[in-house]
């Protein structure tokens, strides 16, 4: 086999999994119902399914109607919602919208005590998010989120003109809820159509499983795109967007999601559903019918078996922390150990590496240690401070301790 057939190779097997997974939820799954409270969406196909996943590394395997396209309806939250905070802080953000889960129907009247809505991915608290947005009119609010949510995808995404015309047509419920936020003062303006006009556009964006997979990706990977390799958000945006996803994307399923999936996720009523394994992939997935709830049903029980199956919950962990010592050498005349290091640097691994330098520096005798880190990838910051502290008290006993090509400021 040459190596450039061996990746196709990996894809061709990731892209057998994903389809059979699918082929055992289409045997098992036929409830639900497609979304018809917006009249151009009740014409959805209730046989459609498609997922894609797509790898940090910017590599992408689908199966069924993955290039499918569809509006984006509320999967669009957690990005614009990651974009307004990019824009203008999280605290500020945070002021205006909260981030506790509603516990109620997605286009439920929920203000807490300050007059916010409870959390970005309700309709109350995106219309608001929405609002925030830096923009001196409607029409260039919604460019700008246009222009977000499509650096997200890697490509420029368009509005399916009949459904925003359908949206904006029967969304009066979503009007009266920015008339209850600027009434509470949490509005972003003080034009209702300035904040709802750019959010029935944004819900009206269309996309493949493709490109949700690739958005979820990019907050996988810490704000940067895996193939555009542009840096859409900041890394801490990323992670309070996965956070704030992690408790509140599935609605009033949410606690049910955590409990089953384990993994961030937004749904949306086109069908959509994203979520992300952070620091691996994100995967997107399309199947109209939806649950009580409006999260798609098919989709729902896609991301439950490739949960369980492949050990995806977000509370899932190596039975046996993987070793962070690659090799010793020990030096008996010049009584030196060297330790080679490799991975990442997290706290099991530093207490594994103190400890078991310790063990070997007793068995030997050794006056001196060197670390070499040639072969490590990242070192957590609690990482960085355990060995600072442990370096500090070695050298106070008598012992020299050297750092081998680490990283600028570890000792610091």
């Amino acid at each position: 086999m040459s190596p450039e057939d061996r990746p196709r190779l990996l894809g061709d097997a990731l892209d057998r999994t994903l389809a059979e997974t699918m082929a055992g939820v289409a045997r098992r799954t036929s409830a639900g119902r497609v979304a018809d409270y917006i009249p151009e969406l009740a014409g959805a196909d209730p046989d459609a399914f498609g997922v894609t996943l797509a790898s940090v590394l910017g590599r992408t395997y689908g199966a069924g109607d993955a290039s499918t396209e569809f509006t984006i309806q509320s999967v669009s939250k957690p990005f614009v919602y990651a974009f307004a905070c990019d824009e203008l802080g999280a605290d500020v953000v945070h002021r205006h919208v909260g981030v506790e889960p509603s516990g109620e129907p997605f286009n439920a009247i929920s203000l807490d005590g300050r007059g916010r809505p409870e959390n970005p991915f309700i309709n109350a608290g995106a219309i608001v998010t929405t609002s925030l947005v830096p923009a001196p009119d409607a029409g260039e609010r919604f460019a700008r989120i246009r222009d977000a949510l499509s650096r997200f995808a890697g490509r420029e995404l368009d509005v399916d003109e009949d459904v925003h015309r359908s949206e904006a047509t029967t969304g009066h419920r979503n009007r009266a809820l920015a008339g209850l936020a600027l009434a509470a003062g949490t509005l972003g303006t003080d034009d209702v159509d300035a904040a709802t006009d750019p959010y029935f556009r944004q819900c009206s964006l269309r996309v493949t499983t493709r490109d949700l997979a690739l958005m979820a990706a990019t907050l996988a990977n810490h704000g940067v795109h895996p193939l555009t390799r542009e840096r859409v958000v900041g890394e801490r945006t990323a992670r309070d967007t996965l956070s704030v996803m992690a408790t509140c994307g599935m609605y009033d399923r949410s606690g049910a999601w955590a409990f089953r999936v384990g993994l961030p996720a937004k749904s949306g009523v086109g069908g959509g559903i994203v979520a992300v394994r952070p620091g691996d992939f994100g995967i997107g997935v399309f199947a109209p019918p939806l649950d009580e709830a409006g999260n798609s049903v098919r989709g729902v029980a896609m991301l439950e078996d490739l949960s369980a199956t492949f050990g995806l919950h977000m509370f899932d962990h190596a039975a046996v922390p993987v070793s962070p010592v690659a090799e010793v050498a020990v030096d008996a005349e010049a009584s030196t150990v060297t330790v080679h290091l490799r991975g990442e640097l997290d706290f099991v691994a530093a207490e594994q590496l103190v400890h078991d330098t310790g063990r070997v520096l007793e068995h030997t005798g050794a006056t001196t240690v060197r670390f070499d880190f040639d072969d490590v990838t990242a070192v957590a910051g609690i990482t960085a401070q355990v060995l600072r502290e442990t370096t500090a008290a070695a050298r106070q006993a008598g012992l020299s301790v050297e750092y081998l090509r680490a990283a600028p400021g570890l000792l610091d």
